[in-house]
């Protein structure tokens, strides 16, 4: 008995470690279970990450709609932020108070707009209206006196011009609530606006709350460095887009143009879109001035022309220098990719939205 507990005391003083892991079991391995839940965390993080992308698809819209009324407020806060600033005799402007007469400026602009650019507008639409049955046969008339004129079957293309029309006046009528429904997202982004705008530090606050606390001092430069990138482009965007608007309204008054200033405020609202917004608008503005006469369509032109030369020689170095600064490619591309997304509200933040999408990658992937 004694040679037996001697024999295995010596084995324990001899190999101690295989005794130990041939006794322990694997559930109480304490580095066992912290890869367990480790793994478990994986896998709800995954689902998490599902439900959120599924969540997003479906309220693609809504996101949309908070991200771009996001995008203004960051444009607008510094102009809240400067009346808040102003020194009336010892009263400085509250936040309330700014926005309130941001607001009333808006406001006041925009009935400016709709007492003096509509009314020619609609007042010609009237009478058009009224004359055109008036006005068919003579056109007629002046159309088959044309050499080869009974090759083009004029009185068919008068018959599916009508049927045009009237399936346009059926399409306006039933596409009524889909233009009301864009009316309220309009309502509604600009009430998110003023929201962002009052409180969105408390929000931007609780986004960088959600990252850990190593990071939020990184994330918060470089978010900070978008939204200086992406103010100063708008800003930029938006003297350019006031240029354009005073002198395309001023030559078109010259020119005697119908509509010269629905029309020069159209050319400087669709400058905010790069390329496309100032095709548009010259296409409209020519097109209207070749109702009156050829020679105005041509000084339309003409008058486009040399001012994107001067808009890319001189204006656009000086005023976007420190701006966003992306490649010409680049915004044809965030053009393509934000219209095929959201359409013309996706080609208005496209290019924002690249330079935000810059500055994450310069950041995060590049350095």
């Amino acid at each position: 008995m004694n040679r037996c507990a001697q024999t295995i005391c010596i084995q324990l003083c001899q190999h101690p470690r295989r005794i130990t892991l041939a006794t322990s079991t694997p559930d109480l391995d304490p580095g066992n279970k912290e890869s367990r839940k480790a793994v478990r965390g994986h896998i709800l993080f995954c689902i998490g990450i599902l439900l959120a992308l599924y969540l997003a698809w479906h309220l693609l819209k809504e996101l949309e709609i908070i991200y771009v009324s996001a995008l203004f407020a960051v444009v607008l806060t510094p102009v809240v932020t400067s009346i808040t600033k102003l020194n009336l005799r010892g009263y400085h402007p509250s936040r309330v108070v700014a926005l309130i007469l941001l607001i009333a400026g808006a406001i006041l602009a925009l009935t400016l707009f709709l007492t003096f650019g509509l009314p020619p507008v609609l007042r010609d639409l009237k009478e058009f209206s009224t004359e055109l049955p008036q006005r068919i046969p003579a056109t007629v008339e002046r159309i088959n006196k044309l050499p080869f004129a009974t090759k083009f079957n004029v009185d068919s293309m008068i018959q599916r011009a009508e049927g045009a029309l009237t399936e346009t006046a059926s399409y306006i009528f039933t596409s009524l609530p889909a233009w009301l429904s864009h009316v309220f997202d309009i309502l509604t982004a600009a009430f998110l606006c003023i929201y962002f705008m009052l409180e969105g530090e408390y929000a931007y606050r609780f986004f960088l709350s959600l990252f850990p606390y190593q990071q939020r001092a990184r994330l918060d430069n470089t978010l900070q460095r978008a939204d200086l990138k992406i103010s100063k482009w708008l800003f930029g965007q938006g003297l350019l887009m006031l240029i354009l608007g005073i002198s395309s309204t001023i030559v078109f008054g010259i020119l005697h143009v119908r509509y010269f200033l629905l029309l020069g405020v159209l050319m400087g609202l669709f400058n905010i879109i790069p390329i496309a917004g100032g095709v548009i608008t010259i296409v409209l503005a020519a097109g209207v001035a070749a109702l009156d006469s050829w020679t105005k369509m041509a000084g339309v032109l003409i008058f486009y022309a040399i001012y994107v030369n001067v808009e890319n020689a001189f204006l656009t170095p000086r005023i976007m220098r420190s701006s966003v600064n992306l490649m010409g490619l680049t915004v044809l591309i965030a053009l393509l990719c934000g219209t095929a997304l959201a359409g013309i509200v996706g080609a208005l933040v496209a290019v924002p939205t690249a330079a935000l999408i810059s500055v994450l990658l310069d950041e995060y992937a590049v350095q």
